[in-house]
């Protein structure tokens, strides 16, 4: 995890806040939070948690990703997966069944590329075990593919 870097937090709160033009005050009721705790988080006094970060992002109609990158709660490739996996699910063009398929396809290229995420670490080792052939090289399963294929055409 990152470490706490709540001046910059508070730096970029203050430009999005401006951005939006919306008063100090009308942040803090959008967010549901008090004037001056909004004010401390701004000036980089307090440590605000992720579920006010939350609140905070929704009213200023940002990624709360985001806040929790420049926060230090995420880092910016668990900021990347999260938008990644947010826009697949998100999309009405295809069905809850897709969606899981397309995320696991993504999981998948992750782990090829060595991005493994700590909470699939574990069920990944489990079901390695249970799979046959998981421990195969890429590119077993086509090689046995092509074998049976032989098998089956005594013309070959």
């Amino acid at each position: 995890m990152a470490s706490l870097n709540v001046g910059n937090l508070g730096e970029y709160l203050r430009e999005q806040r401006n951005a939006a033009q919306l008063s100090l005050r009308q942040l803090a009721d959008a967010a549901g939070v008090s004037n001056p705790y909004l004010s401390q988080i701004e000036r980089g006094l307090r440590k605000p948690s992720a579920e006010v970060l939350q609140q905070v992002a929704k009213a200023l109609r940002i990624s709360a990703e985001t806040l929790y990158v420049r926060a230090g709660i995420l880092d910016e490739r668990e900021r990347e997966e999260l938008e990644t996996r947010a826009v697949i699910l998100a999309d009405p063009s295809i069905n809850e069944r897709q969606k899981n398929v397309l995320l696991q396809i993504y999981d998948s290229f992750r782990r090829e590329n060595g991005f493994v995420p700590e909470t699939d670490e574990t069920d990944t080792a489990d079901t390695a075990d249970e799979t046959p052939g998981a421990d195969a090289t890429p590119g077993a399963d086509d090689a046995l593919k092509a074998d049976a294929t032989k098998d089956d055409n005594p013309h070959s």
